[in-house]
């Protein structure tokens, strides 16, 4: 059986979940232009949504947003910031078919083992509606790695990721940006950024 998680990682988190929260970024620019391509009021699933601010944003836009985490704790931070209830899901366990408009996945799948991607990838394809988007960000690298938090990443490439989504279903569009930031680790790193839209 396919787990798709790190048990390292994810109990990083659940012993850590106040001091993440508390960390949090609170920067929407992508996260907006992701909300313009999706018609108002649009089914949206958010994957590893920490400590909630993603959804309160989405939520606040107008969004029929579903929160989850695979991490309880963080999923009780995102519960108490958003005062409703967020789920606990790890990425196998998403079995939904074509049920949202679109799935938000920022800064969490980067720790699914690299021979488990392409099957997570399969499933939020299956999970979204013909013609809806989906966004992940990644740390760039050349391989599998930790941080020095003990964080499992899997660092792909650009062309690696490109593979990936490809085997996963039929995109009509497959973006892919980066630029510098510094994540909980305080460490620098490439950080890659992918927007893709299911195929009609």
């Amino acid at each position: 059986m396919t787990t798709a998680f790190d048990a390292d990682t994810l109990a990083f988190y659940q012993g850590n979940a106040a001091d993440y929260a508390a960390w949090s970024k609170h920067r929407h620019v992508r996260l907006n232009a992701f909300l313009e391509r999706l018609p108002a009021g649009a089914a949206i699933l958010e994957l590893g949504c920490g400590a909630g601010a993603d959804s309160a944003h989405m939520i606040a836009q107008g969004f029929a947003v579903r929160p989850t985490d695979g991490s309880p704790q963080m999923a009780a931070q995102a519960a108490q910031r958003l005062g409703r209830e967020v789920e606990t899901l790890l990425f196998h366990q998403l079995d939904d078919i074509a049920l949202y408009d679109g799935v938000w996945a920022n800064a969490c799948l980067l720790h699914v083992p690299r021979d488990e991607l392409g099957g997570v990838l399969t499933r939020i394809w299956r999970a979204l509606k013909p013609g809806g988007w989906f966004y992940a960000s990644y740390k760039g690298g050349e391989g599998e790695g930790r941080d020095k938090l003990a964080r499992y990443y899997n660092y792909p490439t650009e062309a690696w990721l490109r593979e990936r989504y490809g085997e996963a279903g039929a995109w009509s569009s497959l973006a892919i940006d980066a630029n510098q930031d510094t994540g909980f680790d305080n460490k620098p790193a490439e950080i890659l950024h992918v927007t893709v839209q299911k195929a009609a």
